[in-house]
């Protein structure tokens, strides 16, 4: 499919229709910007984490994991210098009182209804709360706005636990929290959101080749997820965009229906965040190197993605409309091993010992921890359209012939191709694709 134009709007109701993404507390109108995920999205969410989770740590001896408190002691944010830099230049329209961000809107005119902006100020993006059961100064904490200081601040606790040499990664998978002044196409810009980051420390001299080579791995491992590599570039951050803790960053970012935004970013952090702990805690927090003997702060290469972004992005690439025998069908093409849907099961017809059959195969391919569906309602073609519209990549049907040479037809998604598989070589096939 070429254009691409209204794929966000399709979405965002497939989503809700389908199971994979709804507005948060909906009944109530919403709240600005969160999101609940359904049956299906919670799926495709626990896809992409346990994918991360098995890439960049189970596999490697030198990446170790850690999950910290979403609650840090004030200090941490005064270190790293979200309390003082942490912030965006927001405007008010005098008419309709809807805010913006200032980089957001064009010459000093509201964009909704084109009543006068007011002088720019000052807008910190973390959310604040109160320790106790006294709402002062002294009980103030926030929520946290990134996941990476939790690791920051336990860089020695991990090292000296873990037993680990520089260079070594310590990763993370958690919730973060922004209140963004300006959200909207869909889940892509949330106020609360779940972030996957690496944090790996190395020797200040190896820096360079260190971030080079986070930066290929990243970006190869969207691609492993079936995303277009034509819908992904890198796109290296100016020096006025940089970030205060940034010497310099690279923006994964891919080709949304609404123009290109960043995916996860890749930054060398230098030695910003150890050093602004080690001084205002006071704690040594240095690396000793046990063969050279040489103590000294590590610099830091980051990835930083987003779960939510990465799940829409596996939505807004899979989306497809095309004509099957003169009807349009809507689908989602997504990699089989991404698919929340692994296979759907269909008897052809609700008689004889189909229903029992397909059943039965269903049992034995979700115990191979797959998630297969059930489907006997409706035509064939009805169901298959189903399947086709939530991204389900195999459909097995169970018909006469079963009974008599114990085969069923699998249905190809994408190609359409049906072909007879024995029921006892059905998993093994299936396995094939899924797993590449």
């Amino acid at each position: 499919m070429q254009d691409r134009s209204g794929v966000m709007e399709k979405l965002a109701s497939l989503g809700k229709r389908k199971g994979f993404i709804f507005r948060s507390s909906e009944i109530y109108g919403g709240l600005g910007s969160t999101w609940d995920y359904g049956p299906l999205g919670v799926e495709l969410k626990r896809t992409v984490t346990e994918r991360w989770w098995t890439d960049v740590v189970a596999k490697r001896e030198d990446v170790v994991g850690m999950d910290a408190a979403i609650l840090m002691n004030p200090k941490v944010w005064e270190a790293s210098g979200h309390v003082d830099s942490f912030q965006d230049p927001l405007v008010e329209c005098g008419q309709c009182r809807r805010r913006f961000r200032q980089d957001h809107v064009e010459g000093d005119v509201c964009p909704e209804c084109g009543g006068p902006l007011s002088e720019p100020r000052m807008f910190n993006l973390m959310f604040k709360t109160f320790i106790g059961p006294l709402e002062d100064e002294g009980s103030v904490a926030y929520l946290r706005p990134e996941t990476a200081q939790g690791i920051f601040v336990n860089f020695r606790n991990v090292q000296e636990a873990s037993r680990q040499k520089i260079p070594f990664g310590i990763a993370q998978i958690g919730k973060a929290f922004r209140n963004e002044i300006t959200v909207g196409n869909f889940t892509f810009r949330s106020r609360e959101f779940e972030q996957m980051e690496l944090e790996w420390f190395c020797h200040p001299d190896e820096a360079g080749q260190w971030f080079e080579y986070w930066l290929q791995a990243r970006f190869d491992w969207y691609i492993s997820l079936g995303v277009a590599r034509e819908h992904l570039r890198l796109r290296p951050h100016e020096p006025d965009e940089l970030a205060h803790y940034a010497k310099v960053c690279q923006d994964i970012e891919y080709e949304f229906p609404f123009g290109w935004s960043e995916l996860e970013g890749i930054a060398d952090r230098g030695t910003y965040d150890l050093d602004q702990h080690l001084e205002l805690s006071g704690k040594d927090i240095r690396y000793l190197d046990p063969n050279t003997h040489e103590r000294y702060v590590p610099v830091v290469i980051e990835s930083s993605g987003g779960i939510d972004r990465t799940v829409l992005t596996l939505l807004a690439d899979a989306y497809d409309e095309d004509e099957v025998e003169g009807e349009e069908r809507m689908l989602l093409r997504f990699a089989p091993h991404i698919a929340p849907i692994k296979a759907a099961v269909f008897p052809l017809v609700k008689r004889e010992e189909m229903p029992e059959t397909a059943r039965r195969i269903v049992e034995e391919l979700r115990a191979r921890a797959w998630n297969v569906l059930y489907d006997e309602g409706g035509s064939i073609g009805r169901r298959y359209r189903r399947m086709d519209e939530v991204g389900t990549p195999f459909c097995i049907t169970v018909d006469g012939q079963t009974a008599e040479d114990q085969t069923v037809t699998v249905r190809d998604r994408d190609t359409l191709v049906q072909e007879r598989v024995s029921i006892d070589s059905l998993a093994g096939h299936l396995s094939e694709r899924l797993n590449p």
